[in-house]
């Protein structure tokens, strides 16, 4: 132990209350001695607690605390300690959050690379973080990496870099660690190619895949994707690759449940007025083979683009809408979604939402949670809505400036009566939680 950390503890033992300061002479012998013990029992804790504790240090304070001793060292280099990692990457004239030093990210690929299993990359905006992460993907090809994330902090960082190197360095990883099971690609210029390699070496393992505003990537990849992987129970894409090809792949004897599906609906192109269309029997087909599977889907258009959808019943469960929604929609909503769970309205308009709000009580008898902002709704038919849910509704997230007084109500009296009905007090809120 290195005399520094013994002092370290002196001035600790000595200032803490619990422990009496002993007299000078005979007692500091004993003093001491029990410094000694405190430190010994830190050098001889078993290689499991130590490495529990490891686990929660930032890769800086693991290099430092493994100088401290040979036992901490001998930890430091378990493969254990080494099979979860996150890159972090950034440029340090714009970036907010500390980089991995250069020469530690050198001694894990040289030391860990064949430990690391869990992998995830986090990059600032800038291209350099991104090409940065690319070139030490490159250099994993002795690993079996089963879990793999790639997340941009701000703007797609990955999306500037050239699409060849991008590819290049991720195809590295797909042939090589043949083990994938978990990947998280999203805002990323991954195209149809690379996802072949990905099925050819990681089919049999592939349980996760999210690569949401993935441009080069079309419903032909994806649909390989479902064809071949048959124990993919969580997806993640954007609305434009979604087909009735792909569901119905997702539906078949072979392949397990389904237990979530995430779309996001993004205009294509700008001004882009005009969705393909999901048809009835698709849905129905996915339903009968995974019954329990969620499907979330998050909504970035405005009004005038939302004509396809919602017109046949669709099984969404959770609902996202993060521009204006019209009172047309919200209407075929309540009619055509009755596995709805969840609904978030962040914009609307000054057209009371009354009427829908009521049909959606009435016919989505699994709603248990509700977001609402930048809309406006009577008190009464809020009211009327909670009363319909009864206590089933266990997140309700209602701006105060969408309450509307009416005869029957101000919104100063509405929380009495939403309280009642909910079984809990309950208040409406002055900035979004969602």
């Amino acid at each position: 132990m290195k005399r520094n950390n013994f002092s370290a503890v002196n001035k600790i033992v000595q200032s803490s209350p619990v422990v009496k300061q002993p007299k000078r002479g005979f007692c500091s012998s004993l003093n001491q001695t029990h410094m000694c013990n405190v430190l010994l029992d830190w050098g001889s804790l078993p290689h499991h607690v130590i490495l529990h504790i490891f686990q929660y240090l930032p890769l800086i304070d693991r290099a430092r605390a493994s100088s401290v001793c040979r036992r901490w060292n001998e930890v430091f280099h378990i493969p254990d300690l080494w099979r979860k990692f996150e890159f972090e990457l950034n440029h340090s004239a714009t970036s907010y959050f500390k980089s991995t030093h250069p020469d530690l990210i050198q001694q894990i690929i040289k030391k860990h690379a064949a430990h690391l299993q869990y992998v995830s990359f986090k990059v600032d905006s800038s291209a350099e973080s991104a090409e940065a992460a690319c070139d030490i993907l490159s250099q994993l090809v002795n690993c079996s990496i089963q879990t793999l994330g790639l997340i941009s902090t701000a703007k797609p960082s990955f999306m500037n870099m050239p699409k060849s190197h991008f590819v290049s360095a991720l195809t590295v990883v797909f042939v090589n660690s043949k083990s994938l099971s978990s990947i998280k690609i999203e805002d990323t210029p991954v195209d149809d190619p690379s996802l072949k390699i990905l099925v050819a070496n990681n089919g049999d393992t592939l349980r996760l895949l999210k690569m949401s505003s993935c441009p080069h990537v079309s419903s032909d990849g994806i649909l390989c994707v479902a064809d071949h992987c048959q124990g993919l129970r969580e997806l993640a894409l954007n609305y434009y690759i979604l087909s009735d090809e792909l569901l119905l792949a997702l539906s078949r004897e072979t392949h397990v449940n389904l237990e979530h599906l995430r779309i996001d609906v993004v205009s294509e192109n700008p001004g882009q007025i005009k969705f393909h269309s999901i048809k009835k029997h698709s849905w129905d087909a996915l339903i009968k083979h995974s019954p329990g599977v969620n499907v979330v889907m998050y909504f970035f258009l405005y009004e005038e683009e939302f004509e396809t959808f919602f017109k046949e019943e669709t099984p969404v469960t959770h609902l996202y809408f993060g521009r204006s929604v019209s009172k047309t929609i919200l209407g075929r909503i309540g009619l055509n979604c009755p596995r709805l769970i969840e609904l978030v309205v962040c914009a609307n308009g000054l057209q009371p939402l009354d009427n829908e709000l009521i049909c959606i009580a009435e016919h989505c008898k699994n709603l248990t949670a509700l977001g609402l902002s930048e809309c406006e709704v009577s008190c009464s038919a809020f009211i009327e809505f909670v009363k319909l849910c009864g206590r089933r509704l266990t997140q309700l997230c209602i701006m105060e400036e969408v309450l509307i007084s009416d005869d029957s109500y101000n919104p100063d009296e509405v929380h009495t009566e939403v309280s009642k009905y909910l079984g809990r007090v309950w208040f409406p809120d002055v900035m979004p939680v969602w």
